[in-house]
């Protein structure tokens, strides 16, 4: 079966299949692939261990950092959430799944307190990769690629910046994923 096939099973997005479609091989496709959220997504689908949810966690907290030039000065909840995320990443035995979440629980309540597009996606991003350690790991895998792009485009509107976001997130989970998961 084409690898792309399995994809469309594995419910996939229509563009992330028709995209795919160029290459011979997933592994092909994964080396070409500039889309960082179509990666954790994939990433997500496949993390079945507690080692594979930290991997995937420590990826998605690196991309997450992206966003955090949008966050208003003396707001530190979104760096909180994501630090908080690595050190249970990285087994800090002071650091607890309950503690993840409330690092993400606040960095939530900054982004109601916030007004702009581009802080709620700086928290998006914060909570999406605190969220990874979660058996939500590809919903938030996803959302932490996809959050830095959401913060450059409500700070610039321009095309180029979204797919320069879009391409060091595929940078950054090719750095700790150089070889595609097998699906």
């Amino acid at each position: 079966m084409k690898f792309y096939k399995k994809l469309e099973e594995m419910n996939a997005c229509s563009k992330a299949v028709e995209w795919s479609m160029q290459f011979s091989s997933l592994q092909k496709a994964w080396d070409k692939c500039d889309r960082g959220d179509w990666m954790f997504w994939l990433l997500g689908m496949k993390c079945d261990t507690i080692n594979q949810r930290k991997l995937l966690t420590l990826t998605a907290c690196q991309c997450a950092r992206i966003s955090l030039k949008y966050v208003k000065k003396g707001e530190k909840r979104p760096l909180k959430a994501i630090r908080t995320a690595e050190r249970w990443a990285k087994d800090d035995p002071k650091v607890s799944l309950e503690d993840v979440q409330k690092a993400a629980a606040y960095a939530a309540a900054a982004a109601t307190a916030a007004a702009d597009a581009a802080y709620d996606a700086a928290y998006v991003a914060a909570a999406a990769a605190a969220a990874a350690t979660t058996a939500a790991a590809p919903a938030a895998a996803y959302a932490a690629a996809a959050a830095p792009t959401t913060a450059y485009a409500a700070a610039a509107t321009a095309a180029a910046a979204r797919i320069k976001t879009f391409k060091k997130c595929a940078d950054i989970v090719r750095k700790h994923y150089p070889k595609a998961p097998i699906i």
